[in-house]
């Protein structure tokens, strides 16, 4: 009679995966110097950082540029020990922020195949729903059609 039998509640549920929190399973499985990373990564790239570096090179630079002779330690026009501090910063920031990007984009890698998993489960159920309602209408219109011989 029928070709297709709608699953049961109980055969979609052996079906499903269980979900599970990526968010939690990422920071479980992070090490301390990947925290450290993301931590680094996550305060450089903010205005209160740029708003401290932007500060510190104007006190550097004015300090060094209109206080007394005597008293500058990186006089102008040189500013040596500045643009080597700076080069410094540079260098050991680029590869750190990197690598918490990395492990930012790896965990997003995950969160999105989570979410592919989720819509796929709700892509099933609702056929499997939209199953049980054909299922329904038919049997609803053999109900209606044994109604009109009977009458």
């Amino acid at each position: 009679m029928q070709k297709h039998q709608p699953l049961s509640l109980e055969e979609i549920k052996k079906l499903r995966k269980p979900l599970r929190n990526v968010n939690i399973e990422r920071k479980q499985k992070l090490k301390k110097l990947d925290k450290l990373a993301l931590w680094i990564t996550n305060h450089v790239g903010t205005m209160g950082f740029f708003i401290i570096i932007f500060i510190w090179t104007v006190c550097w630079l004015g300090w060094n540029a209109l206080s007394p002779p005597s008293l500058r330690f990186d006089p102008f026009p040189a500013f040596v020990l500045w643009l080597f501090l700076s080069n410094m910063i540079q260098i050991f920031l680029m590869p750190l922020i990197m690598i918490g990007q990395n492990l930012q984009s790896s965990h997003s890698e995950a969160r999105a195949e989570a979410d592919f998993d989720v819509n796929t489960k709700a892509e099933n159920e609702i056929e499997t729903i939209l199953m049980h309602l054909e299922n329904q209408n038919k049997l609803i219109v053999q109900i209606l059609e044994h109604i009109d011989k009977k009458q």
